[in-house]
């Protein structure tokens, strides 16, 4: 999401100073509004906004645009009317000739205007802006009632060929009861090709597919999903079993968008995308052909329930929350890694309660040795980077939009982010020793700290100059009157508080995105009004599922895997070939680092070395990022391709730090790179003991495609591979070629 940004700088006090006199000169001069007089407020403001000129691309940028300054997306109206009325000798209003005024002129392009025309003579924006200055340009700030509701009509729709547009209307409701048609004054936008809207709100419909049209009316702004769904006049809905809720509420968007899901996946592919989606891991030649040899009808679930009992489930599922919790060597030292990353596997192992985790890591304090949750803050050494981590990873919300402004798309305030970061400002650190290799290098630290509570402090509102009061986010009250109070401990009993929905369900949304490949919500840990899920109710239910099991992991996972949803193959039908929202099928994506680089070892046989840990860790066990600073040891060839492959440094607490797209340099370290080669060249490698057995080659090509693809070879690619081998003059050479080919195979390589 783009995020437009508004920063205080150092002269924000003197401005306003400047503009308190402003207004009160404005006070002064200002005709007062009359009956039938154009709003400043209401009107002026939203013209505005309509025709564009408070965006952060041009006049709500942070300097402005051509000496000319508005706050952002109309955020403050005072400063507004000051800039338009007092800023540089009150040039852009001429109340004695109002067609003269530059407010008119610029935007029609009468005189030269970097943004171009935003509007014509003859247009109503043009009409409103003139009245008001006609009128005197009043201000009606002390009589115009607040803003509390925006509806939209209608609302979410499908809408099926031929039916290619609709025409939304917008009602504003204020708090003295009026409601206002404001169609002609909200804004109208599209983020993608999907559909386009005008400025009356008329939505045509431009490619078949789902949108989300964003209508806006000053500071309120609504998200109607839409989708544009072909005729299809021969659709016959297949009517397929559901296993459990999940799929009858996906069965129930999917009738209803005209598709069909997919056929559900065979069982090497449920066996690989299983072992993949809970341990990191292939299954073993073994493991596969007994599992695909299995007739039991109950085997999938059988499978899962073995799985998540596996102690490699604690340790994949732990790997995902280093990444969000930024287990990494430099600030954490070697210890804490360990400390920390021991505390989560264990906690995942024995199934411990969402919440209870949470309550356990946002209330921390002590010794980052002994109480290992208190790593959790030793790795976030500022207020802001606390509160922002924490409503980002536990509560699905991103505030850092807010930091400098009212967040432009979602209902949080500048004030919300302060008050929210003012819980985090009494954590401090006692550091009992530091041994830092790089005596240069502030960030880093290696050895034991303390973290503890202070009983003062807090952090300054930018806006007001003034101390915030903690308040915990969406709430109206500060978060405790005592100054004594525990701000920690009040803030994690009330993030895992069951009646905290922003908890739950951006837990259940990111357990869905880790199984599925894509969220309900998507991105994960941005949800907002704005950003509506792609199933609500969906997500609502498995919220719903999530709190009544006790904000159990295992439960979560278990219910999602049994799901035919989860089952479902990843070709297409040609009713769902090009839905990438809905589940229709599964998403193919491309293996993690770790899975990859352990995919690697374990087809051929040979156990990983990381530089400080022991030969034979697994990539997705190691606690951390790079245990020796590539100053001081060149990285293993395994570290360096895990870097290459998308591993996280860990210095954001997002899931996006993570890369899972293609490179050049990955296509070189697979089809080149020293390490596949050195690895199938191995003297106790897979190659060399199927070379020394008595194996016939068709046994040999056997071993080698279950173990990389979890299936045996077809008819074809086994007659072809043992005629390769048989006929070549070095068979060991020929059985690395066919190790090698399958490792490059996009079977091997991605995820179906």
């Amino acid at each position: 999401m783009h995020c437009e940004t508004n920063t205080t700088s150092g002269n924000e006090r003197w401005r306003r100073v400047i503009r308190a006199a402003a207004l009160c000169a404005i006070c002064a001069v200002s005709l007062p509004a009359r009956a039938g007089d154009i709003s400043f407020r209401r009107e002026v403001m939203a013209v505005l906004s309509k025709a564009g000129c408070n965006q952060g691309v041009c006049h709500g940028n942070q300097n402005g645009k051509g000496g000319f300054k508005l706050s952002l997306r109309g955020q403050d109206p005072d400063l507004d009317l000051a800039a338009l009325l007092r800023d540089q000798a009150a040039r852009r209003i001429d109340r004695q000739e109002p067609d003269q005024s530059l407010l008119l002129l610029k935007p029609t392009m009468a005189v030269a205007h970097e943004g171009g025309r935003r509007f014509t003579a003859d247009s109503p924006e043009y009409r409103q802006l003139r009245d008001w200055i006609a009128a005197g340009c009043p201000d009606d700030g002390a009589t115009t009632p607040r803003l509390v509701r925006l509806d939209v009509t209608p609302g979410e729709q499908i809408l099926v060929e031929p039916q290619d547009q609709l025409h939304m209307r917008v009602m504003a409701h204020f708090a003295d009861g009026q409601v206002r048609d404001v169609t002609s004054l909200a804004v109208f936008d599209v983020g993608d090709r999907v559909a386009t809207p005008d400025d009356q709100g008329l939505v045509r419909r431009q490619a078949f597919g789902e949108t989300t049209l964003l209508v806006r009316y000053l500071e309120r702004q609504v998200a109607v999903p839409l989708a544009f769904v072909p005729a299809r006049p021969d659709f016959t809905w297949d009517a397929p079993p559901a296993a459990n809720f999940i799929d009858e509420l996906v069965w129930a968007r999917l009738q209803s968008l005209r598709m069909n899901p997919s056929e559900l996946c065979d069982d090497s592919t449920f066996i690989r995308r299983a072992y993949l989606d809970l341990l990191n891991l292939l299954p073993t030649t073994a493991e596969a052909r007994a599992f695909v040899a299995d007739n039991d009808p109950g085997k999938r679930s059988a499978l899962v329930d073995r799985l998540l009992a596996r102690p490699e489930f604690a340790t994949a599922w732990a790997l995902k929350w280093s990444d969000l919790l930024r287990i990494e060597e430099k600030t954490l030292d070697r210890k804490g890694v360990q400390a920390f990353h021991h505390w989560i596997e264990s906690s995942i192992a024995e199934d411990k309660p969402l919440d209870q985790f949470a309550r356990e890591l946002i209330a921390a304090r002590g010794s980052t040795y002994h109480s290992p949750p208190a790593n959790y803050y030793r790795a976030l050494r500022d207020p802001i980077s606390r509160a922002e981590a924490t409503a980002q990873v536990f509560l699905g919300v991103r505030l850092q939009c807010a930091k400098c402004h009212n967040h432009p798309f979602e209902r949080w305030t500048q004030d919300d982010y302060y008050e929210w970061t003012d819980v985090f400002a009494r954590v401090q650190y006692k550091i009992l020793d530091n041994e830092r290799r790089d005596a240069n290098d502030k960030h880093e630290f290696d050895g034991e700290q303390i973290v503890w509570m202070d009983d003062e402090g807090d952090v300054t509102n930018p806006r007001t100059e003034a101390a915030a009061s903690p308040r915990l986010l969406g709430e109206t009250t500060p978060l405790a009157a005592a100054e004594d109070a525990d701000r920690l401990e009040a803030l994690a009993a009330w993030v895992a508080a069951p009646d905290n929905k922003f908890f739950a369900r951006a837990q259940v949304n990111r357990i869905w995105f880790h199984l599925l490949g894509r969220g309900i919500v998507e991105p994960i840990d941005d949800f907002r009004d704005t950003n509506p899920p792609s199933n609500p109710a969906l997500l609502d239910a498995l919220t719903r599922d999530f709190i009544e099991h006790g904000d159990s992991l295992r439960h979560t996972i278990r219910t999602i895997m049994t799901s035919r949803v989860y089952q479902l193959a990843s070709r297409p039908n040609e009713t769902n070939e090009h839905d990438d929202r809905n589940f229709s099928h599964s998403l193919v994506r491309r293996l993690s680092a770790e899975q990859l680089l352990d995919s690697v070892h374990q087809v051929a046989g040979v156990p990983p070395k990381f530089n400080g840990y022991p030969t034979g860790l697994r990539a997705g066990a190691v606690p951390g990022v790079l245990a020796v600073r590539t100053r001081e040891g060149r990285p293993s060839m395994d570290d360096h391709f895990l870097t290459v492959f998308g591993k996280p440094p860990r210095l954001l607490s997002c899931e996006c730090e993570r890369t899972t797209g293609t490179t050049l340099g990955q296509a070189f370290q697979m089809i080149s790179g020293p390490l596949i080669n050195e690895l199938l060249a191995q003297p106790k490698g897979r190659i060399t003991r199927l070379v020394s057995s008595d194996k016939t080659s068709a046994d040999q090509i056997e071993e080698l495609y279950w173990s990389a693809l979890s299936r045996g070879p077809t008819t074809d690619e086994k007659a072809a591979t043992v005629s390769y081998v048989d006929a070549a003059a070095d068979r060991r050479q020929a059985l690395e070629d066919v190790a090698w080919g399958l490792m490059n195979a996009k079977e091997f390589l991605l995820r179906y």
